[in-house]
């Protein structure tokens, strides 16, 4: 008998332990659901100011830029630059401080092609000069013998009284002749003159033009070295020929904008608007800007400008754009033009309206719906909603201010916590 009581007794104690671990598990799995829950995220309902908006991507830009472009180099120093020296990127600089310098070597080359070429001209000058001198001393010389001739043939042509009248006629002749000599040697003096003065002036204008080309020379080996006219923030265009930003060993052409040197005073952001929602953009609309680098931070502005006519998004786009252009009402150190920037535009405001976060909204059907908050639980409620932005949604009807709802479904995670329990 007693051997019977043992054992019943031990069939008892076995008993209530399995009563303890079950109540164990039921009391695990009702903590874990209700884990669950309380790691539901949650939103109250908000009243207050609804904002109507729009979000796109710009690029901001100064309002006032100083573009700087290579030098203008001649063709005769070679049609291309290559750069040798470049400002970094965004640096800071002074009025005078040195921005770029570019490789002499081709202007050098023409400097020097071009001093030989003076001084091969003032000596072909001198020698001129020289040729000049001795034709006309040769000319002069042959004047006066013509002249003697002259003065030969009066005194021949006096003392003929004489002579007969063959004679004299003879003599007569030739003093014409003397005379007409003399006249054609005096002529011969003048034309030479008048052709060596011309031929003296295309070689001082050939002269001209090379010491022309020399100081060109010295003009664009100045020019090589280009300093940046006002103090300001560096920043390099994108050569368009490799779709990097300039850099050292690249090669320019001339008077070709690569640098703006932008006042960011007053800076603006360009957005591309679609074609279906440009007639919301209006001048005056109030703008926050987000810069993509620092997102942290928010700066406000004004929608300035909208353009009137389409362009491409792209260039093998036929998508419809139309740009506008947001001033900024305030600046950073660290805000510089070329950087991407979010653009909220508001677009309007609705004063004293309930709205929740959108996806705290479910649409069944053509009826939404949100989970409320009820305990520990949560209730499905129908409610009415209204215009909604890129984050919230207006309800009309079904909610209160400060009601806590739900941003999920918290039924999902009841029923997978019940099949975890299972």
């Amino acid at each position: 008998m007693n051997i019977n009581l043992n054992k019943k007794n031990n069939s008892m104690i076995i008993r209530e332990k399995w009563f303890i671990i079950f109540i164990a598990i039921l009391t695990l799995s009702g903590g874990c659901k209700k884990k669950e829950v309380e790691q539901l995220p949650t939103a109250k309902v908000v009243k207050g100011t609804f904002l109507i908006d729009l979000f796109e991507e710009g690029e901001i830009e100064a309002v006032n830029s100083i573009s700087i472009a290579t030098p203008s180099i001649s063709y005769r120093f070679g049609g291309n630059m290559k750069i040798t020296k470049l400002v970094k990127d965004g640096q800071e600089v002074k009025a005078g401080d040195t921005l770029v310098v570019f490789d002499p070597t081709e202007v050098n080359k023409g400097i020097t092609t071009a001093e030989e070429t003076v001084e091969i001209g003032l000596a072909e000058l001198e020698k001129m000069k020289a040729q000049h001198q001795s034709d006309l001393e040769e000319l002069n010389a042959s004047y006066e013998v013509t002249k003697l001739s002259l003065e030969i043939s009066k005194i021949q042509f006096e003392g003929a009284y004489y002579e007969s009248e063959m004679k004299k006629k003879e003599i007569q002749l030739n003093l014409e002749k003397a005379e007409i000599a003399l006249v054609k040697a005096k002529e011969q003096i003048d034309n030479r003159i008048k052709i060596q003065k011309e031929e003296i002036k295309q070689k001082n204008l050939q002269i001209d033009q090379n010491r022309s080309m020399l100081n060109e020379g010295y003009e664009s080996l100045n020019k090589l070295n280009v300093e940046s006219p006002a103090p300001g923030i560096v920043i390099i265009r994108t050569n368009m020929m490799t779709g990097n930003k300039w850099q050292v060993g690249d090669q320019c052409w001339s008077n070709y904008p690569f640098i703006d040197l932008p006042d960011l005073s007053l800076l603006k952001a360009t957005v591309k608007i679609n074609e279906v929602d440009i007639a919301k953009i209006t001048k005056g609309l109030e703008v926050q800007i987000r810069p993509d680098a620092f997102s942290d931070s928010i700066f406000t502005g004004k929608v300035n400008s909208v353009a009137n006519l389409a362009v491409n998004k792209d260039y093998n786009s036929k998508i419809k754009i139309f740009p506008v252009e947001i001033i900024l009402n305030e600046t950073s150190k660290n805000m510089l033009p070329g950087m991407r920037v979010s653009c909220r535009i508001i677009i309007d405001k609705i004063e004293d309206v309930l709205f929740v976060p959108k996806d705290a909204v479910k649409l069944e059907g053509d009826k939404y719906f949100v989970y409320k908050k009820k305990g520990k639980s949560y209730e499905k409620i129908e409610v009415e909603v209204g215009v909604s932005n890129s984050d919230y949604i207006i309800i009309t009807e079904g909610l209160k201010q400060n009601e806590e709802i739900a941003l999920g479904d918290p039924f999902i995670k009841e029923s997978t916590n019940n099949k975890t329990g299972q």
